[in-house]
């Protein structure tokens, strides 16, 4: 039997009439086409005697080739299971019973009467899935999961053809716009986030406009903040309210009649009342349960190879949702959290690994997106050992993000503590390259009005463990909230700035000791690498967003502060309690605006680069990190300076002194960056150095301190 897709393709090529004796060029090519079903189609098509199709998930992709010189009409087309599994084993649709018919459906090679009911559902619906993004914000790509997701899912009922496109990979507005209206697809699917408004209005405006528009469904962190904006502005348009999957596997159905759109999950849409045809409201569809463990979670690869041709990296999940309701995230389309079994992955990993084997250059690291990776329940630990076993014996080094209470918790005893301790050191021997912790603060009461669930000593005393233990870590901070007071500003700087938290790698000492250790102060001081908190912050500067439906958003609403909704961020703009914290936060995004292209670009190359590469992209953000922390201290020192009471002449001048203040700053980043890109350049490869270079120099020629996200253009 053939052992690769590209050998099995030509199998059937052969027993359908194509040339049986192709040469092993052909069917590498096979083989690597195989993870796009539309480029093995165009393929197969050069050769094979009559029709081809191509459907099906990755790993059981289903190829259809036609023999039209069959002489019985059980046997005019070949079916074939590119994974090598019998047909028998496969979980054909029901909507197939009576109109497939295969000769040998023990074997994954067979003679088949396809009628043509079947053929005209494989067929269509034809769906579009489209991914925005703006490139003048973040020059460097991430493999677009919720795309890919969302065709696995189509892909798996084997109705239809799934394209899909993605802004980040050199597609234009203009380029998808054109799409659009060239292959009139009958389900338009787009996924946007923040910051892409007037991308999807403006994708939007163009498919509505055609004289027989699609069926068009939006989804993503963006449209699920702005769903009543959306529908108000197109009354046909359908918003998906979760994951996706099992949205666009109920559209496919609904699309062939077979269900109702009050049947697809997830959905908010505009529809007819019940009891009266002639008015209408808005309607909200139950959502799915979470597809975890017995439900995929996982991507087709279509992208996987473009993400790579433009120096993006990528991205897996290994489970959905939180465990916890932080007051500034919106659940509701999230969930709560779920895992996907361990055993599920290695299929997919072989799969990724064929991938970057074509790209040698790329760091063989994946980016498991979750947004907690540990979980909850007595196996939470037990289970993350286990996927990252998985991921490292498939060659991979990974990254992921989880909560400050997976290292410690002030409920548990001391040996929980020890015994998480040693779970982190395995999980580094296990490959892991980095942990993202979302810390928020160091404030007891901003914690609190975080609703984060811990403590600032809570979060020193992890930050210790981590540190001490070896386990690479970053971490996020939210700065400036809308409720905050001065003293709280101060605090939460103070302990940015504290040098007793990133202790030294303790290889040789057991994780007892370290436990132990670092709730002793004279410990502490021994070990300490007296770098301060902030350089090891992924963002600097960060301030709240109210986003829209956030429990925090709320309390910004009952203190009188909240303003007019932002479509473009999916936030409300909200004033500040305290408005002196309020202009120094305005400016603090214009910093970080400011530098965010340039340090957006050393992120990205941090995460595709190894060894001394990675390490010098890395201090050079330490050098952005350590002026946005002058620019704190600076600012809060102007904001002490002014009187607290209202009054425009007070705004006016303190943000006049401050922006005076930041001027001076970037003049002397400018300098230090100039010798920082210039010796980081020396150690990178040409490719990286000139996108590098060029990023540099785009950050050198701006001036101002434009907001990106200032101009909303949906003028709602």
């Amino acid at each position: 039997m053939p052992t690769d897709t590209g050998a099995k393709a030509l199998s059937a090529l052969g027993l359908a009439g194509g040339p049986g004796r192709a040469g092993p060029a052909l069917a590498r090519t096979l083989s690597e086409l195989s993870i796009t079903p539309d480029g093995l189609q165009a393929a197969l098509g050069e050769h094979a005697p009559g029709r081809v199709h191509v459907t099906g998930t990755l790993e059981r992709r289903l190829l259809f080739l036609e023999r039209p010189d069959a002489e019985r009409p059980d046997g005019r087309w070949v079916v074939a299971d590119l994974s090598g599994q019998p047909h028998a084993t496969r979980y054909w649709p029901g909507w197939l019973d009576g109109h497939l018919r295969l000769a040998r459906p023990e074997t994954w090679l067979s003679p088949a009467a396809v009628d043509a009911y079947a053929l005209a559902r494989l067929a269509r619906p034809r769906v579009l899935l489209a991914a925005l993004y703006h490139p003048e914000y973040f020059p460097l790509p991430r493999f677009p999961l919720g795309i890919s997701d969302v065709a696995r899912a189509a892909r798996s009922t084997l109705r239809g053809t799934v394209a899909l496109a993605d802004m980040q990979l050199g597609v234009t507005l203009e380029d998808l716009t054109a799409q659009v209206i060239r292959d009139r697809p009958d389900i338009l699917g787009v996924s946007a986030t923040f910051g892409q408004h007037d991308l999807l209005t403006a994708l939007l405006d163009v498919a509505f406009a055609l004289p027989e528009p699609p069926m068009v469904v939006v989804g993503g962190s963006l449209t699920a903040r702005n769903e009543h904006l959306l529908l108000e502005r197109y009354p046909k348009l359908l918003v998906a309210r979760a994951g996706g999957e099992a949205t666009i596997e109920g559209l496919l159905a609904h699309w062939h009649g077979d269900i109702g759109l009050d049947d697809v999950p997830a959905l908010g849409y505009i529809g007819a009342a019940r009891g009266g045809a002639l008015t209408v409201k808005r309607r909200r569809t139950a959502k799915p349960a979470s597809r975890d463990a017995t439900a995929d979670i996982l991507p087709e690869l279509d992208l996987l190879p473009a993400t790579f041709e433009h120096h993006g990296v990528a991205q897996l999940e290994t489970s959905r949702g939180c465990t916890n309701f932080c007051s500034f995230c919106p659940r509701g389309h999230k969930g709560t959290w779920s895992g996907a079994a361990p055993d599920r992955l290695p299929w997919m990993l072989a799969q990724m690994r064929q991938v970057f084997d074509r790209y040698p250059g790329v760091s063989r690291t994946l980016y498991l997106v979750d947004e907690e990776f540990i979980g909850r329940g007595p196996d939470a630990a037990s289970r993350a050992l286990d996927v990252a076993r998985v991921v490292h014996e498939a060659g991979f080094a990974w990254e992921s993000s989880c909560r400050v209470d997976q290292v410690t918790d002030p409920a548990r005893d001391l040996g929980w503590h020890t015994d998480r301790a040693r779970m982190w050191r395995a999980l580094v021997d296990r490959g892991l390259r980095r942990m993202l912790f979302g810390v928020e603060s160091g404030v007891d009461s901003i914690l609190a009005r975080f609703n984060k669930e811990t403590t600032g000593e809570q979060n020193a005393l992890a930050i210790r463990t981590l540190s001490a233990l070896g386990i690479p870590t970053r971490f996020t901070y939210i700065t400036f909230d809308h409720l905050m007071t001065l003293e709280e500003l101060k605090a939460s700087c103070a302990f940015q700035g504290r040098t007793d938290l990133l202790l030294r790698p303790l290889p040789g000492m057991s994780a007892d000791e370290i436990v132990h250790g670092v709730r002793d102060e004279a410990f502490v001081a021994e070990h300490t690498t007296g770098r301060p908190l902030h350089t090891g912050i992924s963002y600097m500067l960060v301030s709240m967003e109210c986003l829209i439906g956030a429990a925090y958003t709320r309390k910004v609403a009952e203190a009188g502060l909240a303003g007019a909704p932002r479509p473009s961020m999916g936030r409300v703009d909200a004033r500040f309690a305290d408005w002196r914290i309020g202009v120094a936060s305005t400016w603090a995004q214009r910093w970080v605006d400011r530098n965010f292209a340039l340090d957006y670009t050393l992120k990205s190359l941090e995460k595709v680069l190894d060894g001394t590469p990675r390490q010098a992209v890395r201090q050079a953000r330490v050098v952005l990190k350590d002026a946005a922390y002058t620019v704190l201290g600076e600012m809060i020192r102007a904001v002490e300076d002014q009187a607290p009471g209202p009054g425009t002449g007070g705004e006016a001048a303190l943000s006049g002194w401050i922006g005076t203040l930041l001027e001076a700053e970037i003049d002397r980043l400018r300098q230090r960056m100039d010798d920082t890109v210039t010796e980081v350049a020396g150690v990178l490869g040409p490719e990286h150095a000139r996108m590098l270079r060029r990023e540099h120099g785009r950050w050198t020629s701006t001036s101002g301190w434009e907001l990106i996200n200032a101009a909303d253009p949906c003028g709602t």
